[in-house]
């Protein structure tokens, strides 16, 4: 079955969703199953990763996609800090801006597919991937991937080769060997980076076509993301 983004993206929105209603921030508990849905959903921030470096490949203007992306990190960080200005003390808390992730991510294949000056792409993209990996939210995961989702974008075989040593790195950076098989389990589902291997089927039921491009099409996930987050953060404080 082949599917255009818009579709994928709706299926990766329902995803996200049962992530931050069961897992984070959480409105509702579903004890060890809500690692369960975590883990599941890993799929979802590189997803809209890969969709990026499509944005890169098929846009008309790269620098003005580039800085809408940036802009919309921008207008999240206020609402979120607004909200946290009024609702702060009764337990608001959003640490969620995938856009900022997704805008270093393009900055740095911006940078390098520039015909700037060598050692300013080297000194100014090696910059970005250090806030992207250590400052972003996900950054360690999808900063990478999206690295090797342009650069390796006409080799399959060396891309999803490259997408399964990040998998297996990121495994080893969250195995630590537990008292119990369950425990070690848990953890493992719980710290689940290495388990956005699982966008490899999506991205082959992908059919390269943007499906619906009105202005809804458009800017429906600029809007949803931020907006459903700032929703559950209130739900939660006043439950």
């Amino acid at each position: 079955m082949k599917l255009n983004s818009f579709q994928l993206k709706i299926i990766m929105v329902i995803l996200m969703v049962c992530d931050h209603v069961f897992f984070s921030p959480g409105i509702v508990n579903l004890g060890e199953f809500g690692v369960v849905i975590h883990a599941l959903t890993r799929c979802v921030g590189v997803w809209f990763g890969y969709t990026a470096i499509e944005g890169i490949i098929h846009s008309r203007n790269r620098i003005k996609y580039n800085l809408r992306l940036f802009i919309s990190a921008i207008i999240m960080y206020l609402g979120t800090a607004l909200l946290t200005f009024m609702f702060g003390d009764s337990g608001f808390y959003i640490s969620n801006n995938i856009f900022l992730t997704l805008a270093i991510g393009v900055l740095i294949v911006n940078i390098l597919i520039s015909n700037l000056n060598i050692v300013f792409k080297i000194i100014t993209s090696s910059i970005c991937i250090f806030a992207g990996l250590f400052f972003t939210e996900g950054g360690i995961t999808i900063i990478p991937f999206m690295m090797i989702t342009y650069f390796a974008r006409k080799n399959k075989i060396l891309r999803n080769t490259l997408y399964v040593l990040l998998a297996l790195i990121l495994f080893l950076m969250s195995y630590h060997p537990y008292d119990s098989l369950r425990e070690t389990v848990d953890m493992l589902l719980f710290n689940s980076d290495w388990l956005f291997i699982t966008v490899l089927p999506f991205i082959y039921m992908y059919n390269g076509k943007r499906g619906n491009s009105s202005r809804f099409g458009k800017y429906f996930f600029y809007v949803f993301y931020p907006l459903h987050l700032w929703i559950i953060g209130l739900i939660k404080i006043f439950m």
